[in-house]
Formats: C-alpha cells, sequence, structure tokens
C-alpha cells in the first residue's frame, strides 16, 4: 500500500485539504510525542541525576499550545466537537446551520484572539 492509498483511507477530505489535516495530525502527534520525551528525560534527570531539564515546565505548556492550534482546525472542520442539541428540535433546519455557522466563527475568532 502507498503513502497516497492509505492517505485516501484514513481520511475522508478531498484535495488540499487532507494534506492539510494530515499534516496538522501529525503537528500535533510529534508534539505529543516529544512532550512525552521530555517529561521522560525531565523525571528521569531529577530523580536519577538530581538535575532536571530547565525551563521544562514552560516548553511544556508551549508544546500543549502548539498541540491544541494544530488539532482544533481539524476537529472543527470535522465536525467532532460535543453538541448539545436541546434547541434543535423547536428550531428549523436553516436556523441550526445558521446557529452552527456562527459558533464556528465564534470559535475561529477566538483563537485569532488568543494567537
Amino acid at each position: 500500500m502507498t503513502f497516497n492509498q492509505w492517505l485516501k483511507s484514513h481520511y475522508s477530505e478531498a484535495g488540499p485539504v487532507r494534506w492539510l489535516a494530515f499534516g496538522l495530525e501529525a503537528i500535533a502527534g510529534l508534539t505529543l510525542f516529544g512532550m512525552m520525551v521530555l517529561t521522560c528525560i525531565d523525571v528521569t534527570g531529577r530523580y536519577l541525576f538530581n538535575n532536571s531539564v530547565d525551563g521544562a515546565v514552560e516548553i511544556t505548556q508551549i508544546m500543549l499550545a502548539i498541540m491544541v492550534f494544530a488539532e482544533m482546525p481539524v476537529i472543527t472542520w470535522r465536525g467532532g466537537h460535543v453538541i448539545v442539541d436541546l434547541f434543535d428540535q423547536f428550531f428549523g433546519q436553516k436556523i441550526v446551520r445558521m446557529l452552527s455557522l456562527l459558533a464556528a466563527l465564534l470559535v475561529s475568532t477566538s483563537f485569532y484572539v488568543v494567537a
């Protein structure tokens, strides 16, 4: 199986969005792996050599922010958020779509402001 076949079978998006989703998830995965390695080195250094990694907490915080900002667009366009649809039965389909669009705009705007 080639890489393109694997990518098509695991990512339902089409065109360049598939590559963007893969890239963002690769960044998030590598960042998570880096956090794991940093934590292992820090704990090992702290308990075995009595010397921890300087700035490990700050580096972990930055890596956590990178992971969240890399994965949030993929979760948003796939609709993977937790959704409470208590009032959807009372509103029409158009209003529900408009509210979903408004929620996506609010989330993206808030991330833009935080970034």
